[in-house]
């Protein structure tokens, strides 16, 4: 009687311990389907933008119509109209060196006298034989009027009057060649000959450089063959004369384009008064190849080039208090002058762009808008040191 109690009164408890563990269970089970849905749905608003993004705090400038001059710059090099270096011809002894480094020379003045004692006596030599040489001729030409002596005779002396003139010039030339002499007119250079000095053929004197009147050669890319004319103008510049500009008018340009760069080279004449300059110098070429037009215009760090086109973000602002918007839009860009970037389509005049932060921008995000952090907009960028 006492064992069949007990297991009556075992019964009734672990079947409610069977229930209260599957009420456990379902509850355990239903709260975890609940959180991972709550969670999956949290994510969800999050990832379409229903979570609120912080602001982007950005720069922002207002597209204007800008007066846009379009433009080439290049780099060019200065050279004489004429210039040489002066050499010798034939090898002998400096005896007098008739200029100093820097002097204005004319045509056909003077500058190196060699030693020309030998030569000098071998033309002698030959004027001496060539006047005796007349003497026979004249001579002979008597006897053959009364036939004393053949033809033939008086033609030998003929022969030996001509080769003895040209033996006379060809000792004259190279008496000439003692005296080094100026080509044209133009400033010397330094020169390290002295007398008592024995030269070379060839051995360089001096350079002769005609500096007040100068050319600029520079190279332009072949798009450009259709705008480049003779008579147009460029504007040069140096680093030596910061904030000066020389003038210089095109008066050449090579017949053919180089087959390895695709440019064709130009050459421009300064205008005169620029002894400042010196040939081989450095400059900084802009040709002004069009009329000005007004352009809408951006500065270069605004714009996000991309295989599939560039892009900008515009400042969008809402109703009220609610903070400015970003949004996406694509642009077509055309010439580049500086700093600035002309923009032909996508955008219109008084439009907000970002200038600088959109690479954190997404279409629809929020910003705040900062000047403390502009990018630089000028034509003409001068390098600054931090």
């Amino acid at each position: 009687m006492h064992g069949d109690f007990m297991t009556v009164q075992s019964a009734p408890s672990l079947k409610k311990r069977l229930i209260l563990m599957g009420a456990l269970m379902t509850l355990l089970v239903v709260g975890l389907v609940g959180f991972t849905l709550f969670k999956r749905a949290m994510m969800q608003k999050y990832l379409t933008g229903g979570a609120a993004h912080p602001p982007q705090v950005v720069t922002a400038q207002v597209i204007q119509w800008t007066n846009w001059q379009p433009s080439f710059d290049t780099i060019g090099s200065l050279r004489a109209a004429r210039g040489v270096q002066i050499s010798v011809e034939v090898a002998g002894m400096v005896r007098r060196v008739a200029f100093k480094a820097g002097d204005e020379v004319q045509a056909g003045q003077t500058l190196v006298e060699m030693v020309d004692d030998a030569e000098r006596a071998a033309l002698q030599a030959q004027i001496a034989g060539l006047e005796l040489a007349r003497l026979t001729l004249k001579r002979d030409e008597a006897q053959y009027a009364v036939h004393a002596i053949s033809q033939a005779q008086l033609e030998v002396d003929r022969a030996d009057v001509d080769s003895r003139t040209a033996q006379r010039d060809q000792a004259l030339a190279l008496l000439a060649k003692k005296k080094v002499t100026a080509p044209f007119a133009g400033q010397m250079g330094i020169t390290l000959v002295n007398p008592g000095q024995y030269l070379n053929p060839g051995d360089k004197i001096a350079t002769l450089q005609t500096v007040h009147q100068l050319l600029v050669d520079f190279n332009l890319p072949q798009q450009f063959l259709g705008r480049i004319a003779v008579g147009q103008w460029v504007h040069l510049s140096f680093e030596a004369w910061p904030g000066k500009t020389f003038a210089a008018r095109v008066v050449a340009r090579n017949p053919e384009v180089d087959a390895s760069t695709r440019n064709v080279s130009v050459e421009a004449r300064l205008e005169p008064g620029t002894a400042s300059l010196l040939p081989g110098a450095f400059a900084h070429v802009t040709w002004d190849y069009d009329r000005a037009a007004p352009r809408l215009t951006l500065p270069q760090s605004a714009i996000a080039f991309n295989p599939y086109g560039a892009t900008v973000f515009v400042i969008q602002r809402g109703p009220g208090g609610t903070p400015p918007k970003a949004q996406q839009v694509f642009i077509t860009t055309g010439a580049t002058r500086g700093d600035q970037i002309a923009v032909l389509s996508g955008l219109k005049a008084g439009d907000e762009v970002v200038t600088s932060g959109q690479l954190k921008l997404k279409s629809g995000m929020s910003v705040a808008l900062s000047t403390a952090a502009a990018p630089p907009f000028a034509a003409a960028p001068t390098p600054q040191e931090q």
